[in-house]
């Protein structure tokens, strides 16, 4: 993993302004180019699973760590709000899936939950972006929270993620 370079500017006049912007996306990203805002009922086919985006159903996912997969429309709905959406393969270590826990510990706008068939032990998506990850000691995961919850790709920064659907896949 190479690190991630910070480039900072300082500008001296009567008054002192500063920006400062990362330099470079994060190894591995994915990026996608859906728009927002196309609700659907019912079951929705996405072209990557778990998907970055796309058509929804009109009900959002309440946030929160689910020990069974979600539905994917509602998921969905959730990082059209901004939501970051980090699933696992079911037979992940117990030790990572404490890591992936305390990682969302305290966001308002994550959820966490299981979902089969993933090609890679954890993935982290936000809306048009997704990040494989192969363990939860992965640097990289903290940067895609930090980056990307209620983050700069977000159609509806700010909408709620707390409802109104909360139930699973097996419920």
């Amino acid at each position: 993993m190479k690190p991630s370079a910070t480039l900072c500017l300082l500008l001296a006049a009567p008054l002192v302004l500063a920006a400062c912007s990362k330099s470079g996306p994060i190894d591995g990203l994915k990026t996608f180019k859906y728009t927002s805002g196309e609700h659907r009922e019912g079951q929705i086919k996405y072209a990557s699973l778990p998907p970055a985006g796309g058509p929804h159903n009109p009900r959002w996912q309440k946030c929160g760590v689910y020990d069974q997969p979600l539905y994917d429309q509602y998921a969905v709905h959730s990082m059209e709000h901004g939501a970051v959406w980090i699933t696992y393969q079911p037979t992940l270590p117990a030790a990572d899936l404490a890591k992936l826990k305390a990682a969302v510990a305290g966001r308002s706008y994550t959820l966490l939950s299981p979902y089969p068939g993933l090609s890679a032990p954890i993935m982290a998506s936000a809306w048009n972006a997704q990040l494989a990850l192969k363990s939860a000691d992965d640097a990289r995961l903290k940067t895609f929270l930090s980056t990307y919850e209620q983050g700069p790709t977000t159609p509806e920064r700010g909408a709620a993620c707390d409802g109104p659907y909360s139930t699973t896949e097996t419920q």
